[in-house]
């Protein structure tokens, strides 16, 4: 890939912002809840006989307790049997009718999904599959043992990877006792020390109608919609909504831990907490985030540590909002001759940025930027039903999609400043440098 030159990063900006559209209507949102209290939005999308479902619980890894991977570990084995199917029978019944189930989880949410034709019998075997894995996981013990030794196995290979073992020590330095500090797939000694009850357990908490929400986008009428919901959980019981998520504390200051890996290339990573889902600074830290470091090539930190020094081909900045203040991330990759400098050039550029905010030009660029590409996340069913999961899951009004861009464009300069400089302080860092040992390499850190 070829460098881009400082002097042409504005007018690559904006030549990818001319694909903005001004005028722009989100996907019309539909809502109700089921007989059993479980929320539903829904999207009707006509143009292809297709269905996307998914059903989403509030039963991510912040539910995990003293078991880090247990919210994980629940949700993968799902699918691995439910009632009287197998894993065998459950993928020979779908496949049969071209369907695909999915599941995952995070650190604030679980959940499983489907996607099918919408033409029977597709779509009535694909619905019943559906509800009854998400109702009645087997949990048997021998699925249980396997899934679980695979985690094991990747747990061993994500410590052979420098950029997982940054990141986990890097939300452990962030987090401290929070529950957003484990990673959610857990740890060996957390994954070893669970048991099949454990699983049925936690299913039975939170695997429940009132800690529910489906959301669909598909080519289904408003009443066929409103069966389909009202089936995907009526064997759930009522049960009760899960608790709030611990309140994140701010860093009282700053931290460094240097972790020794045998690499080739030391890993940089330094973040605190961020924002959350719904947050009112939201817009003036998501664009001034994208000026700083969420736009690849054309970013001020790309401009900085890559262009103009060459100390790492790749850097970024992040906002990963969550229910509860996910974390402000930055990272990068370097030599380890020069990690101390890389270091010192990415913490000075965020306190300029964090103190002085954007000029004119960058944040017209950026505004052009993000609402030209934004019709691109929306062009799909299966991507409108990832916003509709945040939607409903966070609370976001369902206007959320139609005045993105509109909320966008009314971001100004001093609104990026002012949240910039009173939300994240490069004197409060979490820093965790991973990499081989260089005597001669110092630590940087934002003076006060």
């Amino acid at each position: 890939m070829r460098f881009v030159k400082p002097g042409r990063r504005w007018l690559l900006w904006v030549l990818l912002g001319l694909v903005a559209t001004p005028l722009w209507a989100g996907p019309q949102i539909q809502e109700w809840k089921t007989s059993n209290g479980t929320r539903v939005l829904f999207v009707q999308a006509p143009e292809l006989p297709i269905l996307d479902v998914q059903v989403v619980f509030d039963a991510g890894s912040a539910r995990d307790a003293a078991t880090p991977g247990l919210a994980s570990l629940t949700n993968a084995l799902l699918s691995q049997g439910a009632g009287e199917w197998s894993a065998d029978a459950i993928a020979e019944r779908l496949a049969k009718v071209g369907a695909q189930l999915g599941s995952g989880s995070l650190r604030d949410m679980a959940w499983v999904s489907m996607r099918t034709l919408t033409r029977e019998p597709a779509l009535g075997v694909a619905m019943e599959t559906l509800a009854g894995v998400v109702a009645r996981p087997a949990f048997a013990q021998e699925d249980f043992e396997r899934l679980r030794k695979s985690t094991l196995v990747s747990l061993r290979q994500d410590e052979q990877e420098p950029g997982s073992v940054g990141m986990k020590a890097l939300y452990r330095q962030i987090y401290g006792q929070h529950p957003y500090a484990s990673d959610p797939a857990g740890t060996q000694a957390s994954v070893g020390s669970l048991k099949a009850a454990d699983l049925r357990g936690f299913h039975q908490r939170y695997y429940v109608a009132a800690n529910a929400l489906v959301v669909m986008v598909g080519d289904l009428r408003r009443e066929q919609a409103e069966r389909i919901g009202a089936e995907l959980v009526a064997a759930l019981p009522a049960g009760e909504r899960a608790g709030p998520v611990p309140a994140v504390a701010e860093l009282s200051e700053g931290s460094t831990e240097r972790l020794a890996f045998p690499s080739t290339q030391t890993h940089i990573y330094a973040g605190q907490p961020g924002m959350r889902r719904g947050d009112p600074d939201y817009f003036p830290l998501y664009v001034g985030n994208h000026i700083l470091g969420g736009s690849g090539l054309v970013s001020l930190l790309s401009e900085e540590v890559r262009e103009k020094r060459g100390l790492s081909y790749s850097v970024y900045s992040s906002f990963v909002p969550m229910r509860g203040l996910g974390p402000f991330v930055l990272g990068l990759q370097t030599k380890t001759s020069q990690a101390g400098e890389a270091q010192k050039v990415l913490l000075e550029t965020l306190s300029r940025f964090a103190e002085g905010g954007p000029s004119e030009e960058e944040l017209k660029a950026a505004k052009q930027n993000i609402t030209g590409g934004f019709p691109l996340r929306l062009a799909s069913n299966s991507k409108i039903v990832q916003n509709l999961a945040s939607i409903g899951f966070y609370g976001l009004p369902l206007d959320y999609l139609d005045r993105f861009n509109e909320r966008v464009e009314a971001v100004t300069v001093e609104q990026v400043r002012d949240a910039f400089h009173r939300r994240i302080d490069p004197r409060r860092l979490a820093v965790v440098i991973v990499g081989p040992k260089d005597d001669g390499d110092k630590v940087a850190r934002v003076e006060e």
